[in-house]
C-alpha cells in the first residue's frame, strides 16, 4: 500500500516537474518562473496544471500522515501495554509479599501475645513500657482483662493512660489513625 502510493505520488509529481525544468532549461523561463522573452507570469495552461497537481497530492498526502500518525499510536499503545504488564507483575509480587508479611505478622502476634500471657503482670509492665506505646496497647488489648488490668497498674501512670487511651479509641470507627 505504501509503495503504491508512493509510486503514484511521484508519477504524478514527474509530469510536472519534468514540465518546469525543460522550460528552465530551455530558456523560457528565467529563474524567477516568468517568461525569458517578456518576463509576464505563467500563462493559465502551466497555472492550471499546478493548481491540479496540488489538488491530486493533496489526499496521497493526508493519506500518508494518517498512516504515520496511526503507526505512531500503535508504538505508543505498544509501550503503554508493555507498561501495564510489569504493572501487573509488580502488583503480583507485591501483593504476594505483603500475604506472607502478613501472615508472618499475625503468627508473631499470636507468639508474642502468649508470652506476655505467661510473665507476671511486674515483669511484663515494665518490658511493655519500653514498647511504642501502639504495639504495646495491642498486645495489651489481647490478654485477659484480668491480666491487662494488672500489669497497667504496674506501669507508670502517664504510659498506662496513653495506653489506655489508644485501646478506648480502638473501638471509635470516627478517631485518626495517630493517637498522639
Amino acid at each position: 500500500m505504501i509503495a503504491l502510493t508512493t509510486t503514484v505520488s511521484r508519477r504524478r509529481l514527474l509530469g510536472p516537474v519534468l514540465l518546469l525544468g525543460g522550460l528552465l532549461a530551455g530558456g523560457l523561463l528565467g529563474p524567477s518562473g516568468a517568461r525569458a522573452q517578456d518576463a509576464t507570469p505563467l500563462d493559465s495552461a502551466t497555472q492550471e496544471e499546478i493548481q491540479k497537481f496540488c489538488t491530486s497530492i493533496a489526499d496521497p498526502a493526508r493519506d500518508q500522515r494518517y498512516l504515520l500518525q496511526k503507526q505512531e499510536l500503535e508504538k505508543l499503545q505498544a509501550q503503554v501495554d508493555a507498561r501495564i504488564a510489569v504493572m501487573e507483575t509488580r502488583k503480583t509480587e507485591y501483593e504476594d509479599w505483603l500475604k506472607r508479611r502478613n501472615d508472618f505478622l499475625k503468627r508473631a502476634q499470636g507468639n508474642l501475645v502468649g508470652i506476655y500471657k505467661k510473665m507476671k503482670p511486674d515483669a511484663a509492665a515494665p518490658a511493655l513500657a519500653e514498647l511504642n506505646v501502639e504495639i504495646a496497647a495491642a498486645i495489651i488489648m489481647q490478654l485477659p482483662a484480668q491480666q491487662s488490668g494488672l500489669i497497667l497498674s504496674e506501669m507508670k501512670p502517664q504510659k498506662a493512660a496513653l495506653v489506655s487511651a489508644i485501646i478506648s479509641s480502638a473501638g471509635d470507627p470516627n478517631t485518626s489513625k495517630d493517637p498522639t
